[in-house]
């Protein structure tokens, strides 16, 4: 009898452990130390929790995306980012799983997609940890991978386009990197506002610029835009380096440059009577709300060139840092609810 009682309380201690380790630990992609791709591992985490305004997401997809490896190298040290064991990852798609005390615009539940701060991360996890000023309802018409994939890009491309070049009916806009990450959501959106919209991408990427409904598609590597492109009231450069030496004198006076990557120069600038600015996104649920309204209008469609499982975050980031990944790269994280 007392054998049989001490079993039955092993057991019940046991379950008691699996459930607790059940509720409060999850799989993540963790970072332990500064560097490559190989950085990152696949391990148990502890499952976060909802404070005030924030709530837990049940993660079904995570999308990548440049910033996400500078990061996970260490560029952001320099502004106090090093919370090592980390999880990185600031786009995700998924379902309500608990709402923070405070958190009264979402309920258990609902399907949703966010941008998360840059400087807290936490997207490459079965579980993340989001505020609700950073979330919206996701899209009805695309599924959780697709979702992923919009949050920081498409934000990029509005916050550049919309408030910060504020563009209007008629005006043209050139944008490098078209069939990149922004550039592919920067394309529609310039096009919803009746804009003319240039784009330059690769030979290879010249179908998704057509796809996307460009009014003219350059391809660099055989033609260069200064050549072909003048007096635009909107340059959009989402690539490095060299296009944006290039731009200065094809912006028609007055009007601006915006870049996402480097430092547009500021006498270039005034030599040629035009604007510049470097544009750093930042999270915004009521952007993402614009957006929703755009794909469930179709007049958005979300391009997503490869797919990885969570435990595959690192060749998932060798691809990103090619610089030369078509749409988005999503990471699967778990089935998408029947």
């Amino acid at each position: 009898m007392k054998k049989t009682l001490l079993c039955c309380v092993g057991l019940t201690i046991a379950v008691i452990a699996v459930a607790q380790t059940t509720k409060t630990v999850m799989k993540a992609m963790v970072i332990h130390e500064f560097g490559g791709p190989e950085v990152m591992k696949y391990e148990d985490a502890p499952k976060p929790e909802p404070k005030d305004d924030e709530i837990l997401v049940r993660v079904m997809a995570a999308g990548i995306n440049p910033v996400d490896s500078y990061v996970r190298q260490g560029m952001f040290g320099k502004r106090g980012l090093d919370n090592r064991p980390a999880i990185i990852g600031d786009d995700i798609a998924g379902v309500v799983e608990k709402t923070g005390a405070n958190a009264k615009k979402f309920k258990a539940g609902d399907a949703v997609y966010s941008y998360l701060s840059v400087m807290r991360g936490g997207g490459y996890a079965e579980f993340a940890i989001a505020k609700e000023s950073e979330t919206a309802l996701k899209p009805r018409n695309i599924n959780f991978e697709e979702a992923a994939s919009v949050p920081l890009a498409a934000t990029t491309a509005w916050q550049a386009l919309i408030d910060t070049a504020k563009i209007e009916k008629g005006q043209t806009v050139l944008i490098h990197g078209g069939s990149g990450g922004v550039g592919s959501f920067a394309i529609p959106i310039a096009k919803s506002r009746g804009a003319k919209v240039i784009a330059t991408a690769s030979t290879a990427h010249q179908d998704l610029l057509k796809q996307l409904g460009v009014d003219q598609a350059i391809d660099y590597t055989a033609t260069k835009f200064e050549d072909i492109v003048k007096d635009v009231d909107v340059v959009l450069n989402c690539v490095r380096a060299d296009p944006l030496s290039r731009s200065y004198g094809v912006v028609k006076k007055g009007g601006i440059i915006v870049s996402i990557t480097d430092e547009p120069d500021q006498t270039e600038c005034s030599k040629h009577g035009i604007r510049g600015t470097r544009l750093g996104a930042h999270p915004d649920a009521k952007v993402l709300e614009e957006l929703t309204k755009l794909i469930e209008a179709r007049k958005m469609t979300p391009i997503v060139s490869q797919t990885f499982p969570l435990a595959d975050a690192s060749k998932a980031h060798q691809q990103i840092e090619t610089h030369h990944t078509l749409g988005k790269i999503v990471l699967k994280v778990a089935e998408s609810p029947k």
